[in-house]
């Protein structure tokens, strides 16, 4: 039995805050794993948000600028570092299965979930891989300027010379959360860039806006699509990677949901110490 063989909805994009976006990644799991289906979703982060990862110490991070942004924070179940989800030129993606349906092998599992990721870019006339390609870390803090990875890090427009040619340039960024009963794999695709914006929610950064440019790379630097149709394509890769359905939270998912969020990845314990107040 492949994963097509299974009960997938997709839910189409969809705005909510950013607490409420990682309690949804959650309650998807604990649906999932009570037997009920799988979860592809596309969502915005409304306001924008910044999303720590789980490790992350609140004191790289520029709270004043935040609050006087309207740019949320919360902390993700994923390690990494910080991301900036701009509400307009951030895609985000979550893939939500059963533990005892996905291969135990990590890279195995980033390998296989990320195939409808690649197609949507493919779809989008986007050019983009796992790297191969190491480039130091310019500002630990900040996700898209550590090192690469070549296990879950997508990059794109690089080209190859005798001159060494120009290193490609991180597009995309994934990350697994392996529950005992279920994994989720959570990624945001860049469709367009506000530099300024992606490092003022760091204190101090060691980077400038260029430097930042010189790292990153969107889908609208890259192809003619809009994001209507970035955000289609990638709604319908994953549809048709699993072969799911369009669906919907049910109202007792959403309930618990906001429940979760405000319990959890609202909380003061859970962004500032690290401190999950659920457990």
């Amino acid at each position: 039995m492949t994963l097509a063989d299974r009960e997938w909805r997709l839910i189409r994009e969809e705005s909510w805050e950013g607490p409420l976006n990682m309690a949804l990644d959650e309650i998807a799991a604990e649906t999932a794993a009570a037997g009920g289906p799988r979860t592809l979703r596309v969502y915005r982060w409304e306001p924008s948000t910044l999303s720590l990862g789980y490790r992350q110490d609140p004191d790289t991070v520029d709270w004043e600028f935040c609050d006087r942004e309207g740019i949320t924070v919360t902390r993700r179940p994923t390690g990494g570092g910080g991301i900036y989800h701009d509400s307009y030129g951030d895609v985000s993606y979550t893939i939500v299965a059963p533990a005892d349906e996905l291969p135990g092998d990590l890279m195995e599992t980033y390998e296989l979930l990320c195939a409808p990721i690649f197609d949507a870019f493919e779809r989008m006339g986007v050019d983009a891989r796992f790297t191969d390609e190491e480039r130091p870390a310019i500002h630990q803090p900040a996700c898209y300027l550590r090192e690469l990875h070549p296990a879950h890090d997508v990059v794109a427009d690089g080209r190859k010379g005798d001159d060494g040619g120009v290193p490609a340039k991180k597009i995309s960024g994934n990350a697994q959360y392996r529950r005992k009963d279920a994994v989720i794999q959570h990624g945001s695709l860049k469709f367009s860039l506000d530099a300024d914006r992606h490092l003022g929610v760091f204190d101090a950064p060691d980077a400038t806006p260029a430097e930042f440019r010189d790292r990153v790379t969107t889908v609208d630097a890259l192809s003619e699509v809009d994001r209507e149709n970035a955000v289609r394509a990638v709604e319908e890769a994953l549809a048709d990677w699993a072969d799911a359905e369009a669906g919907a939270w049910t109202d007792e998912e959403l309930a618990r949901a906001r429940d979760h969020a405000d319990a959890k990845f609202a909380s003061e314990a859970w962004n500032r110490r690290r401190e999950d107040p659920t457990a």
